[in-house]
């Protein structure tokens, strides 16, 4: 993978970071509700590649922020990203038993806690955002990164793609539906994470945008990606349910183009990505190795 040995020591360190960070910010399983509390700690401390919170880092870092100032921005992101898995599994959603090597949270606890630990995980995260002393912003770009999560999670983002996928059947299901989905579902906490990383430095609006564009690409080159791992690697390499939306008869990026052709997508959005940072003077070196990682992962 290109510059695989310039971005693992990094992305240690921010692992080890964010991962820390989190542990420190959540409930405590002694306090009540101890059930709900565990159940929050199960699912967001579960070992994960913590690619939204790298973001998060790599932006900031390009822009002029303290790796101490992106903590909190990275816990967001995750936090989210936690939640949004945890209702990505019901029974109700997708119905999986498994993510990240371990038992959903639904199947290690019960449904109703389930619901109850993703509500309270993205509540947590805007109270980090409006509350948290180590986010060394001002207000007004306080209320600016509320506004950027809050769009990204709604009707919008995630929730409107999640909906959307729901409603689609590999039927009637076309290219550019798949495209809307994945970028609402996939694509919008992505683009959150580059955008918060960025908001906790000093971009301006042009940097901002050029880092959008960035993020949108990347977005949708992770999903067709991970629509390719999906069918092509097992359960264990994964950790989680592989092959499920081929079972679920549903319509992805590697049934409608095939492997060869979806990877070339994907590496079609990488270097429109890559793109989007050329004309940008800041060091954008990590934001480019983890686009890399994006199309060449394996899991």
């Amino acid at each position: 993978m290109p510059g695989k040995d310039f971005l693992d020591p990094v992305w240690t360190v921010w692992r080890e970071r964010v991962v820390d960070h989190l542990d420190r910010i959540l409930p405590v399983t002694a306090d009540q509700p101890g059930l709900l509390h565990s159940a929050m700690r199960y699912s967001t401390l579960a070992v994960g590649k913590r690619f939204r919170a790298a973001l998060v880092y790599a932006a900031g870092r390009s822009t002029g922020a303290a790796d101490s100032a992106l903590d909190v921005p990275a816990c967001v992101v995750e936090l989210v990203h936690a939640f949004s898995l945890i209702h990505d599994d019901l029974p109700a959603m997708d119905d999986d038993d498994l993510r990240r090597g371990q038992p959903t949270c639904h199947k290690a606890f019960d449904e109703a806690t389930a619901i109850l630990a993703g509500d309270a995980l993205q509540t947590l995260a805007f109270e980090l955002l409006t509350s948290d002393s180590a986010l060394t912003v001002d207000a007004a770009r306080r209320l600016e990164m509320c506004q950027i999560l809050a769009s990204a999670v709604g009707a919008r983002g995630l929730a409107g793609g999640q909906a959307l996928d729901l409603a689609e059947s590999s039927d009637d299901i076309r290219m550019e539906s798949l495209a809307t989905i994945h970028t609402l579902k996939t694509g919008s906490l992505i683009r959150a994470s580059v955008a918060l990383g960025a908001l906790t430095g000093s971009a301006d609006k042009p940097t901002l945008d050029h880092l959008d564009q960035f993020a949108d690409a990347i977005g949708l080159a992770y999903q067709v990606i991970d629509d390719v791992l999906d069918g092509t690697v097992s359960t264990d390499i994964l950790g989680k349910d592989s092959g499920s939306d081929r079972n679920s008869d549903k319509s992805t990026y590697l049934t409608e183009l095939g492997e060869q052709n979806a990877r070339k997508f994907a590496q079609d959005l990488h270097e429109r990505a890559i793109r989007s940072l050329d004309s940008l003077s800041m060091n954008t070196g990590l934001l480019r190795e983890l686009a890399g990682f994006t199309i060449h992962r394996t899991y």
